[in-house]
C-alpha cells in the first residue's frame, strides 16, 4: 500500500438487524430519551470527556450515559466507562460489542515526472473492513441482571475506601541506603577506626 493514500474512509451499509445497524443506531433499544451519548473517537481527550460526562451525571434528570467507540478508540472507551465509574459510585453497566464494516477508498499516487509521457488517470481501490464498535451503557437505575453484558454496581463505595498502596521503598521501613539513591553513602563505622588509627 506504499503506493497508494487513503483518500476516504465511510461506514458501509449494512441490513440492520442486532449485529449491524447504520450509524446512529444504538445498541441500547430500551435507553431513556434523556440518556447522554459520548462517542469516544481516537483523537479524544479523556480528561475532556471526562469532565463532560461528570457534569451531565451530576444533573438529577440525567439518569443514564452511553460511551461508545470503533476500532482503535475501543481501548479509550473501555478508560473512560471504568474512570466514571470510580469516580461516581452505584452505576449499573452493560457492555455490547459489535463489529462495524468501514470502506476504506484509497487512490495510487501518480508517479515520478517522465519526460514525453502523459500524466495517467490514478487507479482507486476499495478496502472493505470489519472493525470492532464497543458499546458501554452506566445507567443510575437499576437494569436486567440477565441481559448480557451486565455488571453490578462495584461493592465499594469509591477511590477513597481502597487502601493507598505504598508509594516508595521508605515507607515500607526500609532504609534510604537501598534505595539507590544519589546521596552520600556512610562510611561503616569499623572503616572510620581503621582510619583514625592508620
Amino acid at each position: 500500500m506504499e503506493n497508494f493514500r487513503k483518500v476516504r474512509s465511510e461506514e458501509a451499509p449494512c441490513g440492520g438487524g442486532a449485529e449491524g445497524g447504520g450509524p446512529g443506531s444504538s445498541p441500547f433499544a430500551d435507553l431513556a430519551p434523556g440518556a447522554v451519548h459520548m462517542r469516544v473517537k481516537e483523537g479524544s481527550k479523556i480528561r475532556n470527556l471526562l469532565a463532560f460526562a461528570t457534569a451531565s451525571m451530576a444533573q438529577p434528570a440525567t439518569r443514564a450515559i452511553v460511551f461508545s467507540g470503533c476500532g482503535r478508540a475501543t481501548t479509550k472507551t473501555v478508560t473512560c466507562a471504568e474512570i466514571l465509574k470510580r469516580r461516581l459510585a452505584g452505576l449499573h453497566q452493560v457492555t455490547r460489542l459489535r463489529y462495524r464494516s468501514v470502506r476504506e477508498v484509497w487512490q495510487s499516487l501518480p508517479p515520478g515526472p517522465t519526460p514525453g509521457q502523459k500524466p495517467s488517470e490514478p487507479a482507486s481501490l476499495s478496502v472493505l473492513k470489519n472493525v470492532p464498535s464497543l458499546a458501554i451503557l452506566l445507567s443510575k437505575d437499576a437494569l436486567d441482571p440477565r441481559q448480557p453484558g451486565y455488571q453490578p454496581p462495584s461493592p465499594h463505595s469509591g477511590p477513597s475506601s481502597q487502601p493507598a498502596a505504598p508509594t516508595s521503598k521508605r515507607s515500607l521501613g526500609k532504609p534510604a541506603a537501598e534505595e539507590g539513591s544519589a546521596k552520600r553513602s556512610q562510611p561503616e563505622v569499623g572503616a572510620a577506626e581503621e582510619e583514625r588509627t592508620a
